[in-house]
C-alpha cells in the first residue's frame, strides 16, 4: 500500500514537470517564430535560401527562401 502511494506521487511529479517543459517548449518556438523584420539584409536573404529581385519598383525584395517577399535594404 505504502509503495503504491510513493509510486503515484512519482508518476504525478513527473507527468507535471512534463507538461511544464512541454508548455515552455511552445512558448519559446511561438516567440522566436513570430518575429519577422520588416526589411532583411542582403547577406540575411542570401544566407537563408533566397535571391535578391532587383527588378521591383522601389526597393529589391528577396524571393525565395526563409525571408521569401521581405523587402531588402
Amino acid at each position: 500500500m505504502y509503495i503504491r502511494r510513493i509510486l503515484a506521487a512519482v508518476f504525478a511529479t513527473a507527468a507535471l514537470a512534463g507538461l511544464g517543459l512541454t508548455g515552455a517548449a511552445t512558448a519559446a518556438t511561438a516567440t522566436a517564430g513570430s518575429v519577422i523584420p520588416a526589411s532583411v539584409t542582403p547577406g540575411e536573404c542570401t544566407d537563408n535560401g533566397g535571391t535578391i529581385d532587383r527588378s521591383t519598383p522601389v526597393l529589391p525584395t528577396c524571393r525565395g527562401g526563409m525571408y521569401d517577399g521581405q523587402t531588402v535594404d
